[in-house]
């Protein structure tokens, strides 16, 4: 593998369970650590930012346990610890000491337990419409958690349903094409997700309200993205996490969904390198 990607896939095989990851690029590490949608992997999730970003860092763009070619690992502390676990081994097997990370949504809230866990090793934080904060004005869950939780159940994965959870993550849905659409599917009906989703049974756990976990404590520089018309997880959690955080600057897109990084690219990708590089 993969034609596709223009880069080998490489695996740890950690007694968790085995991560699939690709880099590339020279220089400092980065991670770029995708959400928790319904077909998400890596390579897809970051196609439009790998490129651009890899130009003066060393890119990894990894699955998380569940999604893609990475096996569901126990979550005994936590959704997010199992997943931020899954970053270190990498960054072992590696034999890298610190990196940068870039995360979307659930993987937001795998860079902001990474940096809580292990913040010695953790250099600067890119966060995209992450998990973990509280919502100060928007019902909870939203919509769009409740399209991604419930896409295995009942009668099961559809294209109709992968497209509706599509719909709210977006804010133009003339940028999803088909091609995409049905890559996703078939990533996610895969037979080892279906017969482990990567997010049933999920649990709510006190370590997981990461607002709570002593974000007040990440001394690295961090960088908070959103788009103003995120659908999934709404743009008042993150204030409470840039008020938290000592070091933490906001950057709000408008007419753009929870996707920021596909959305507005060129600037989102000249905004990151800058941040991580300037």
């Amino acid at each position: 593998m993969n034609d596709q990607t223009g880069a080998p896939s490489k695996f740890v095989d950690a007694p968790d369970g085995r991560v699939h990851y690709q880099s590339w690029g020279e220089g400092p590490a980065m991670f770029l650590i995708h959400g928790g949608g319904p077909g998400a992997y890596g390579y897809s999730n970051y196609r439009k930012n790998i490129g651009p970003l890899s130009r003066r860092n060393r890119v990894i763009v990894l699955d998380l346990p569940g999604y893609g070619q990475s096996a569901k690992r126990e979550q005994p502390e936590g959704l997010t610890t199992a997943l931020a676990n899954a970053v270190r081994d990498i960054m072992d097997q590696e034999g890298i000491e610190k990196a940068r990370l870039v995360g979307n949504s659930l993987g937001g809230m795998t860079a902001l337990r990474f940096a809580l866990d292990t913040p010695d090793r953790a250099e600067k934080l890119v966060l995209m419409g992450p998990g973990g904060g509280q919502a100060m004005f928007t019902p909870m869950p939203t919509e769009g958690l409740h399209r991604m939780f419930n896409f295995y159940e009942g009668e099961g994965p559809t294209i109709e349903k992968l497209s509706a959870v599509i719909d709210l993550l977006v804010y133009d849905r003339s940028a999803i094409t088909q091609e995409l659409l049905e890559e996703r599917f078939r990533i996610c009906t895969l037979p080892e997700t279906m017969a482990n989703p990567p997010l049933r049974g999920l649990r709510g756990h006190p370590r997981d309200a990461l607002w709570q976990q002593g974000v007040e404590n990440i001394t690295c520089p961090v960088l908070i993205i959103w788009g103003r018309e995120d659908r999934v997880v709404p743009l008042d959690s993150g204030f409470i996490l840039q008020k938290l955080i000592p070091n933490a600057d906001m950057h709000i897109y408008s007419k753009c969904g929870h996707w920021a990084q596909w959305e507005r690219a060129e600037e989102f990708n000249a905004l990151v390198d800058n941040f991580l590089n300037g």
